[in-house]
């Protein structure tokens, strides 16, 4: 199959209440990538964010993010009004994000909203509680006690609560009852909201290719409610954390911070946590690209108390049993695997043996001093990968030719028989190579589409504070770019 979609977040769609979500605006995006004749909408985790906005920092891996509920929906079902959403402040810049002031107005209106709502006595309420009970029980009375805590971390409550007691925990389930149940009541309406959306894409011929890391949060539902599958020690303080060492990104590396798995005891329940994890994607998404695949087969352990990454050393991960018990369990599944980064032998096989797509960028592909071997230069390609033109981590191409030595750009001009005259053009013809590769899905991010430079970047690695807020305008999408993605998409044979 040959094909191609577009890379764009739910919370980068436009919207007037301060972050995109599951609103008109996502509804016309889909009418949009089927004019323009694409079959897939690539999107990043959807979990609530915790640490820096990220995404891939969430309290749940199971969770969704309550600020995708769209807000008039719950005016037309008479739960919120007009003026209550439109009174709240969610920051006057259409192109950015302010999460602070999400967080202080976004979840009062989402109160209300379930006050009226009487979830108790809705039987598909009922029955949404009944199916996710494996996870939504724990996460729920976590978000609750954590909100009685202020905001405090799990890992310094009190040490009842902290190791989860059984007598705490029933003092805790009686006592925020109303809370706990008003956040099993947010995720109710998120998963709604988003079966409706995804329905509506799918109906129209768009497929969906979701996002999950392969690691959670430290201050999470899932480390809270399982500690035994994380590398904790007996006060259940993290033994060692997750990142990647040093590289183009970074000098000291990347210290992400989360707890890594005590795979042993994955192993020794058959994998049962992640292959719930999986199948539960597999009921949200229809592609899932796994973030960090490297992990399955080493994974960077930094030790706990360190500065930087640059101390951490790579330690084995469960390989390729994991894929082979997926595999029998659930047959075949559309799987991309994110295989960036220090890439091994060892990698490269696993990802053999699995047989799933990797990732090609172009971005990294004219790096003059690589030559002609860079498995990133179309030239090096086969079918089975899915090329894009960046990452979410990437800068657009707009920014990044601005950025890039003269030896490589003089590669660059050369490889597609292209002058510095031409550089205007940067972004189709580099859109152009991607599409013509022989890479059977090639998806590229909405800003390389529009052309946009600096300060459409999504996220800069090991950066916290200034990343995750870049948004659409309302009307940036024409139909004059939708034709011209239309065309190009047709005459290399992806539609």
């Amino acid at each position: 199959m040959r094909a191609s979609g577009v890379l764009m977040p739910i919370f980068s769609l436009p919207s007037k209440y301060g972050i995109g979500s599951f609103s008109k605006s996502a509804y016309d995006f889909i009418d949009q990538l089927k004019l323009a004749g694409q079959k897939f909408w690539q999107i990043l985790p959807l979990g609530p964010t915790g640490h820096g906005d990220s995404p891939y920092q969430s309290f749940s891996t199971f969770a969704g993010n309550p600020y995708f509920i769209d807000l008039d929906q719950l005016i037309e079902e008479g739960l919120l009004t007009k003026e209550e959403c439109e009174a709240a402040d969610f920051g006057n810049n259409s192109r950015y994000i302010d999460y602070e002031k999400l967080y202080l107005y976004r979840l009062p209106l989402l109160w209300k909203a379930y006050i009226r709502n009487g979830c108790s006595r809705v039987e598909s309420f009922h029955n949404f509680t009944k199916k996710n009970t494996f996870w939504l029980d724990d996460y729920a009375l976590f978000m609750a006690i954590k909100d009685s805590y202020k905001g405090l971390a799990w890992t310094d409550w009190e040490d009842d609560i902290k190791f989860r007691r059984s007598k705490a925990l029933e003092e805790y389930k009686n006592r925020l009852n109303k809370e706990t149940e008003f956040y099993k009541f947010i995720q109710y309406l998120f998963f709604k909201q988003w079966a409706k959306l995804k329905k509506y894409a799918n109906d129209n011929g768009i497929l969906i290719i979701g996002d999950i890391p392969i690691y959670v949060a430290l201050d999470s539902s899932d480390t809270w409610s399982r500690p035994d599958l994380f590398q904790f020690d007996k006060d259940l303080v993290p033994k060692a954390l997750a990142g990647c060492p040093p590289d183009s990104f970074s000098a000291d590396g990347q210290f992400w911070g989360n707890p890594l798995y005590r795979w042993e005891v994955h192993k020794g329940t058959g994998y049962k946590w992640w292959l719930s994890r999986i199948a539960y994607s597999f009921s949200l998404y229809d592609y899932l690209r796994i973030d960090h695949f490297k992990g399955f087969d080493e994974y960077y352990s930094i030790p706990y108390q360190s500065k930087t990454a640059r101390l951490g050393k790579w330690e084995k991960g469960p390989g390729l049993e994991f894929f082979k018990i997926l595999d029998s369990t659930y047959g075949k599944l559309n799987i991309i695997a994110e295989d960036l980064g220090h890439i091994t032998e060892s990698v490269r096989d696993l990802l053999r043996k699995t047989g799933y797509p990797g990732m090609k960028v172009l971005l990294f592909a004219f790096d003059a001093s690589s030559g002609q071997d860079n498995e990133y230069l179309p030239h090096n390609y086969d079918k089975n990968c899915v090329v894009y033109s960046g990452t979410h981590d990437n800068r657009t191409i707009k920014d990044w030719i601005r950025t890039i030595s003269q030896e490589d750009l003089s590669y660059l001009l050369e490889y597609t028989d292209k002058t510095r005259d031409d550089l205007e053009d940067i972004n189709w013809f580099m859109i152009r190579m991607a599409h013509s590769s022989v890479a059977d899905i090639s998806i590229i991010p909405i800003q390389d589409y529009l052309g946009l430079g600096e300060g459409a970047r999504l996220n800069e690695p090991a950066t916290v504070g200034n990343n995750w807020t870049w948004r659409l305008v309302e009307g940036e999408i024409t139909e004059s770019l939708l034709d011209k993605i239309k065309y190009m998409t047709s005459l290399y044979g992806r539609i």
